[in-house]
């Protein structure tokens, strides 16, 4: 089911039309359908039944207070890669016990926040960070959960940017080293090692990486048992991808059949951490048409959103279908364009060559599938305010982070004592 479709002429987020939020909010705007979102995350649910599993979302794919509430209140926890994200998880009703913390540069500060929090687990990523970890829960008088982040050296076939689970990634400890790692950890008296995780990239459109790093972290597992550790959790990660243009990524239902078949007789309590795939379709971006720019070579279409609301194109060569708010006619003619920003950067662009029914002054755009690391990676480059995000739940929608003001943005700055004007 789509929740962005035409209707009268006129692209609706569920039963509201998009033209009507641009003209109470403004644009350019980020538009996010819940029962797209509630749909996607109950995949998850329906699929785990009968399976020791839960879902813990990956809020760096969007951090909105609204989604993260959402999905926690369809049972799912949070999986964080900073204490901002940390307090945006708590803020919007995650319990800490339901809260993982990853990420591969963990200050001590930082996980002694986490540790005061009371964050259920810590995925660890280097031997450093055990040294640290021990030594914080110590001054804190505490145990830390956690589990060791291997890096399975499988290649997931995906964007190199974001592939992370080969040997030259920075991610994880090499699958070849872990079992030192974990004797390691197993000497320090701060800590509680309950498992093993993995996250091979993000994107993935193919389920063969999955089955082989399972498969590879399942004959380590046995290892570790072998040499006296209690593996009780398998941390799978997530990155299952989603649809930008023509790709037919797997369903939710065929990647947990296959993890159900590949851990069945591994005895371990299974987490999921996807983010891109619960968010990524049910979001858009709507942004104005400000002037559309002949030239010799191709036509600009110059529109009020820009690289600072989506990087995606620009750093990734990302495809995002754009199609207008006003439905074109079957029989319309089309013109080959590029969709470009008003950023001083020939990078500032949503789309290249694209052929799209004419579109003048004044036309809505909407750009799919940007609900994941779209407002998440936004920038005000070019002291643009941040744009907005707005929530539509069946016939209603609520501005869920309003635009800030110039003056809000200026106000955050501050003059240091020597430029201050003299008083008199």
């Amino acid at each position: 089911m789509s929740f962005f479709t035409y209707r009268k002429g006129e692209m609706h987020a569920e039963g509201v039309a998009l033209k009507t939020i641009a003209a109470q909010v403004g644009t350019p705007f980020y538009c996010y359908s819940a029962g797209a979102l509630r749909a996607a995350m109950r995949e998850f649910v329906d699929g785990m039944k009968g399976m020791n599993a839960s879902v813990c979302y990956a809020m760096k794919a969007n951090s909105n207070l609204a989604v993260i509430k959402l999905f926690g209140d369809m049972g799912a926890g949070a999986d964080i890669v900073s204490v901002g994200e940390m307090r945006r998880a708590l803020a919007a009703g995650i319990p800490a016990e339901r809260i993982v913390y990853s990420g591969v540069g963990k200050k001590a500060s930082e996980l002694m926040a986490a540790l005061e929090a009371g964050v259920g687990q810590v995925n660890v990523e280097s031997s450093a960070e055990l040294e640290t970890l021990n030594a914080v829960a110590g001054q804190l008088g505490v145990k830390a959960d956690i589990t060791i982040r291997v890096n399975p050296d499988v290649d997931a076939k995906t964007h190199a940017k974001i592939t992370t689970g080969k040997k030259g990634n920075k991610f994880g400890i090499d699958i070849d080293l872990a079992r030192a790692a974990f004797a390691e950890a197993g000497k320090l008296r701060n800590l509680r090692v309950v498992g093993i995780a993995m996250h091979i990239g993000s994107q993935l459109e193919k389920l063969g990486p999955y089955r082989a790093a399972i498969r590879r972290v399942g004959k380590l597992i046995a290892q570790l048992r072998t040499d006296g550790h209690k593996i009780d959790r398998f941390d799978i990660g997530g990155g299952l991808g989603i649809v930008y243009k023509e790709e037919k990524p797997p369903s939710i239902a065929d990647f947990l059949a296959l993890v159900k078949k590949e851990t069945e007789g591994l005895g371990c309590e299974l987490t999921f951490e996807p983010g891109r795939r619960l968010v990524g379709e049910a979001g858009v971006l709507v942004g104005e048409v400000i002037l559309v720019k002949p030239g010799v070579s191709k036509t600009f279409v110059i529109v009020d959103a820009a690289m600072n609301d989506l990087i995606r194109p620009t750093l990734y060569e990302a495809w995002h279908d754009i199609l207008p708010v006003r439905q074109p006619r079957p029989d319309a003619a089309t013109i080959r364009c590029d969709i470009v920003g008003p950023i001083c950067e020939s990078g500032d662009y949503l789309a290249q060559n694209r052929d799209l029914a004419p579109l003048s002054a004044g036309d809505l755009v909407m750009i799919r599938s940007a609900g994941a690391y779209g407002a998440v990676m936004a920038s005000s480059y070019n002291s643009r305010p941040l744009a907005p995000e707005v929530m539509v739940d069946g016939t209603r929608f609520a501005v869920t982070r309003p635009r800030p003001s110039i003056e809000e943005m200026i106000s955050a700055e501050r003059l240091p004592s020597w430029m201050e004007p003299a008083k008199a």
